[in-house]
């Protein structure tokens, strides 16, 4: 692997010796730099092992050690003698500050594991793991042999009615509805030799089916008890801590199940099988994981008055984490089922749901020094590609091990692979950042693992922000989603980049990235709006230009109906964004188009059907500035003349009420009054009967 100190010290403004044997006969020259006291970054993710033991046979070894990959990544490639710049920024990543730590997520398991299948499967299941846990069958059936006639283990047996819950906390409901209590069987046979129909297989539980009620069955388990007709089915339930469904369906049919639930369908012989084993039986005790949200009621539009609005994290949840509260006016995240994969807050318009880990001030750091020391090296057209940290790094370093031996191109010398937790945990906040600090691509590697859910939202946030850039002149496809399982095919998809061209803004930008969403938006636009090479900004910039953005854009206007129209302001108190706003000194409907986050609330509350909803970006000062959209001539009490509503609304109440009973005569010329007046009109009326009179 090719590597230049001078070139690479001078990046990153230090000495850098170079090392050809670091872990072997070198490692003194490791052991001399962790006994600094200065922070340490290794650039090897092979030997992390050995290194983190000679650390701790190390005397005095004070400094802190972090790692990066620099050969799968960039010195293994057809590319690698130009790829000092892509390495110079590795390394400077690297080195910057670990993030603060998150909160994290308990659960506590006692080993209580729930076996469901067949129970010959069942129960050659629980006898590997019979001595570490406490095993419960749920008998779906006999199998192709039985169950063995010593029986080791609780077998319970019915219809499932529900399972739910996660690690340390799940419950299953189900009705018992067989004849034969499995409690109280002794499997001694006797039914099985009687039974006529053989109705009656090695679960020990008939088949109704086949049953013909001559209840011999009944009479040879007299002994026991455990055969009875007239029994009542019960509705029954019980707690698990851990759940093996060896079921040919799945029980819990998520792409992300909850954790401790494991489906192998078809037994034992699933391809998984012995991994699954070995993993149950590590899971006992108490466990952390990192909360990976953070989630700020005031600020969602998920929903005001019981009206439902914005529901986007709902719906792309593959783990079934995010549930309305409507009534409360707010999604709820269960923490124990999230896991991690930040897709809901890609598709949050709002910033309500921010993800921690690392949270987003990092992340935007981070992309910044790579990309301001890849171009301070020298590079150019940086391609960020983002990509898991399991599936997605394993594809990347498989790719690079090939292109060593020549089989592939490996990865090119400007593009620059990041890790994240989860490939959709990024959005169009922290693409149009990159993009202004100076990335000419981001890429986003999709290796299978991911929901099909997830990769639709992610399809859509890419078509929001290539609009947005299309729309102020940026010529080129800024956003890519790669699809790839395989090496071949991820240097393929990679090989194809090169031949594209796309424009990005001449000065890389500076700004910080910030905790919210929209702060972050509005800086990314602003410096994206400046340096835009847009024609329509060029010749006039004075004047508004109007950029189409796809249905989904956190970005629009609304229309409004004026002839429908009755200014009653219900769509202001359901804006959860404030973009909708009345006036206090005058019947006006004004609206600030920067806040509105296209959630449908006005939408969907207007009684009149008189706002549809219109995603753009519209690039004029009058984007952060009140507008009217609508107004209406004051109503004037007809007692006092004060203004108390608008004409249009009172005309439109007095021709829906005219005809009702309760509305005739002066009861009607009522509503035409202000409060005030309409209660002194009330209580000095001579000819109608008073309530204080009965």
């Amino acid at each position: 692997m090719p590597l230049e100190p001078k070139t690479l010290g001078t990046a990153l403004a230090e000495n850098l010796p170079l090392h050809s044997a670091l872990c072997r006969r070198e490692a003194p020259a490791f052991q001399r730099a962790i006994q600094s006291g200065d922070e340490v970054v290794v650039a090897c993710t092979q030997e992390k092992r050995l290194f983190g033991e000679l650390a701790q046979q190390t005397p005095d070894a004070v400094s802190p050690i972090r790692f990066v990959n620099i050969r799968e990544t960039g010195g293994w490639s057809r590319d690698a003698k130009s790829a000092m710049p892509k390495i110079a920024a590795l390394l400077a990543a690297a080195s910057l500050p670990e993030p603060d730590p998150v909160s994290t997520v308990s659960y506590a398991s006692q080993g209580r594991l729930l076996i469901v299948g067949a129970l010959d499967e069942a129960e050659k299941a629980a006898a590997l793991l019979g001595d570490a846990l406490d095993v419960t069958i749920f008998s779906q059936g006999p199998g192709m042999l039985g169950g063995a006639q010593e029986r080791r283990w609780p077998v319970i047996a019915g219809r499932i009615d529900a399972l739910a819950g996660w690690l340390g906390a799940f419950k299953l409901q189900w009705t018992r509805d067989n004849a034969i209590d499995l409690d109280l069987c002794t499997r001694c046979n006797a039914c099985l030799a009687v039974c006529p129909e053989q109705a009656i297989g090695f679960d020990y539980q008939i088949d109704n089916a086949k049953c013909t009620s001559h209840r011999d069955c009944e009479r040879a388990c007299a002994v026991a008890g455990a055969i009875d007709f007239s029994r009542a089915p019960a509705q029954l339930d019980g707690a698990f801590d851990l759940v093996l469904d060896l079921g040919a369906a799945p029980l819990i049919d998520w792409h992300a199940p909850p954790q401790g639930y494991f489906h192998l369908a078809g037994g034992l012989a699933h391809a998984q099988g012995l991994q699954t084993l070995l993993r149950l039986r590590e899971l006992v005790g108490e466990f952390e994981k990192p909360k990976f949200f953070d989630y700020k009621q005031k600020l969602c539009a998920h929903s005001r008055n019981e009206v439902v609005g914005c529901n986007a994290c709902i719906e792309v949840c593959s783990a079934h984490a995010v549930t309305s509260d409507k009534e409360r006016q707010r999604i709820v995240v269960n923490p124990n089922l999230c896991v991690g994969c930040g897709a809901c807050t890609t598709v949050c318009p709002t910033g309500a749901l921010g993800y921690t880990y690392p949270r987003t001030p990092d992340q935007g750091l981070k992309l910044r020094t790579l990309l301001s020391t890849y171009a301070g090296a020298g590079g150019r057209d940086a391609v960020l590609l983002l990509h898991s940290q399991e599936g997605g790094q394993a594809l990347v370093e498989r790719l690079g091990r090939d292109a060593q031996l020549g089989r592939a191109q490996g990865v090119p010398a400007n593009v620059i692979p990041i890790g994240l937790w989860h490939a959709a945990s990024t959005g169009i906040d922290l693409w149009l950042s990159a993009v202004a600090f100076g990335a000419s691509q981001v890429a986003v590697l999709a290796t299978g693992e991911e929901a099909p859910a997830y990769l639709d939202a992610l399809r859509k946030q890419m078509a929001i922000a290539q609009a947005l850039l299309l729309g102020l002149g940026y010529t080129g496809t800024h956003f890519r989603l790669i699809e790839a399982a395989t090496p071949a095919a991820l240097d393929a998809a990679l090989a194809a980049l090169r031949d594209t061209r796309q424009q990005r803004p001449a000065t890389a930008a500076r700004f910080a990235v910030g905790t919210e969403k929209r702060s972050t938006l509005e800086l990314a636009l602003d410096h994206l709006i400046d340096a835009a090479p847009a024609p329509a900004l060029k010749a006039a910039p004075e004047t508004a230009l109007a950029i189409p953005l796809p249905a989904g854009s956190p970005f629009g206007t609304i229309e409004v109906d004026k002839n429908k129209c009755t200014m009653c302001l219900a769509c202001v108190s359901a804006c959860p964004a404030s973009a909708l706003q009345d006036n206090p000194n005058a019947p006006q409907l004004r609206f600030v188009e920067k806040n509105c986050v296209q959630c449908g609330l006005c939408e969907t509350t207007c009684p009149e059907d008189a706002i549809s909803l219109v995603p753009r970006l519209l690039v004029a000062a009058e984007r952060k500035q009140p507008v009217v959209l609508n107004e209406a001539k004051p109503w004037s009490c007809i007692r006092c003349g004060k203004p108390f509503g608008t004409q249009k609304a009172i005309e439109a109440m007095l021709g829906k009420l005219a005809g009702h009973a309760m509305f005739q005569g002066e009861a009607l010329e009522r509503l035409k009054m202000c409060s005030d007046c309409r209660v002194i009109d009330l209580y000095s009326a001579q000819n109608e009967m008073k309530i204080t009179q009965l």
